[in-house]
């Protein structure tokens, strides 16, 4: 684990000093309390171990891909439908003018 040059000697393999807590909450601008560098040390701690045990995984015969999964599009075509009638629908709106949902004006615009 490597840190800013300020920062102390890096710990153990699996182990996060407060100091180095304290610099990451620093670093991330989280206000992290006496109590919470401790229970935030261990927890940090076991998501570093398990990510150095993914990255211990043999690669050598996996292809690199975007997705884990193959990607297909899902969409149907878009195809015009009948619909409710326009009346129907403007019935339950707030207001309507001219056919058409009627809306607060928004950020000055003309009209």
């Amino acid at each position: 684990m490597e840190f800013h040059r300020s920062m102390s000697t890096p710990s153990p393999k699996g182990h996060l000093t407060r100091d180095e807590v304290a610099h990451l909450a620093h670093l991330s601008r989280l206000a992290v309390s006496e109590e919470e560098l401790d229970l935030f040390a261990g927890q940090l701690a076991a998501v570093l171990d398990a990510v150095a045990e993914v990255g211990k995984a043999d690669v050598t015969d996996v292809a690199p891909t975007t997705h884990a999964v193959p990607m297909t599009n899902v969409m149907r075509p878009d195809v015009a439908r009948p619909s409710l009638p326009c009346d129907v629908v403007l019935a339950g709106a707030p207001a309507a003018e001219d056919g058409r949902f009627r809306v607060p004006r928004i950020l000055g615009e003309e009209s």
